[in-house]
């Protein structure tokens, strides 16, 4: 995609799942730096989430001086430093630190003061976590997240396990509880009953959700190469996503317009990958092809404000699938067929 014109937030959200696969991501970056600068934001309010993502591009190709830059200006473009947003470039902030050599300390304090949002924000946990694991130090993070976990349990304390919200936000103590166990199952730390907790938690999400989704579609998008690497490894999903692309993008624009037919609104598609998918999976000792696994998974991404695609784009605007095609040229008509 270029990032040559004005930047929709359809557009943003797009790089944001693709500019790492072009042939050169730091070029992507640069220009989303650039957009920023000359004013090719279609809402000024974007500057902020840009140039994190240029940030976060950066970071990730291990250009840590680049990073800083890119997220010191996110940082500038933000309301305050209080604004929620600012939590996720501050994170990649401290990585860019952790990464750039003998600026450890300096991470450490820029993580020790957003440590109060593992209580309040729902996507703090992972990106404290991935920001502590940049700099070695994941048993931070496991001490954080129990620690986390204790306070806000303990003013429950007596109530027993916290409510899991709906699929599309089940709410702080779910995300708090789910990090902390990734965590330890990655430092290989014996279960513990707060591990039992998260576990019973994600059952009852995954019930919710099967509950909820009944016959309807779960509107996960599986871009093209997700959608053949989902067939090639789980040929037996055809009946569920499609036989093919086209058909695939024609089930989820079809379900789209009946249910706004039928009075929803502030619909989206969620962008799955097959290694999520099959991660779930392992994690409730399941199989991709159980709709249970599935509506499981299809909660969880429901859950990432990133994976959302939001539903319909305007007619001259990108296609919500990703082609690249506009939605007049694209999907729109597949609804019709």
């Amino acid at each position: 995609m270029s990032t040559r014109d004005v930047l929709t937030k359809a557009d943003l959200a797009e790089l944001r799942r693709s500019a790492l696969g072009t042939a050169d991501p730091l070029g992507v970056a640069a220009d989303l730096a650039e957009a920023v600068e000359q004013g090719r934001l279609e809402d000024p309010d974007d500057a902020g989430d840009a140039l994190t993502l240029a940030a976060e591009i950066a970071e990730i190709r291990a250009r840590p001086d680049a990073a800083l830059r890119y997220a010191d200006r996110a940082l500038q473009a933000y309301p305050s430093g209080d604004d929620p947003r600012a939590g996720v470039a501050r994170a990649l902030r401290a990585r860019a630190l952790f990464r750039a050599g003998g600026r450890d300390d300096e991470a450490m304090v820029e993580l020790t003061a957003l440590r109060p949002l593992l209580l309040t924000q729902p996507d703090a946990p992972a990106y404290l976590s991935a920001a502590l694991a940049a700099g070695g130090r994941s048993a931070v993070a496991e001490t954080w997240l129990s620690e986390a976990v204790d306070s806000l349990l303990g003013e429950r304390a007596g109530a027993g396990d916290p409510e899991v919200g709906p699929p599309e936000a089940p709410g702080v103590a779910f995300f708090l509880l789910q990090q902390r166990h990734r965590v330890r199952r990655d430092l290989n730390l014996p279960h513990d009953r707060q591990d039992d907790l998260a576990d019973r938690l994600e059952n009852q999400l995954v019930r919710r959700a099967a509950e909820r989704q009944g016959g309807d579609s779960d509107l996960l998008l599986w871009r093209r190469d997700e959608f053949d690497r989902l067939l090639a490894a789980h040929s037996e999903l055809t009946d569920v996503y499609g036989p093919d692309w086209d058909a695939h993008r024609a089930r989820l624009e079809k379900a789209l317009v009946r249910l706004a037919s039928a009075g929803r609104t502030g619909l989206g598609v969620f962008a799955a990958t097959v290694a999520g998918l099959e991660a779930f999976a392992g994690r409730r000792d399941g199989d991709p092809s159980d709709p249970e696994i599935r509506a499981g998974y299809a909660a969880e991404v429901a859950a990432r404000p990133s994976a959302r695609v939001p539903w319909p784009p305007e007619r001259n605007d990108g296609c919500w699938c990703g082609s690249g095609l506009k939605y007049k040229k694209d999907c729109l008509p597949r609804s019709r067929g």
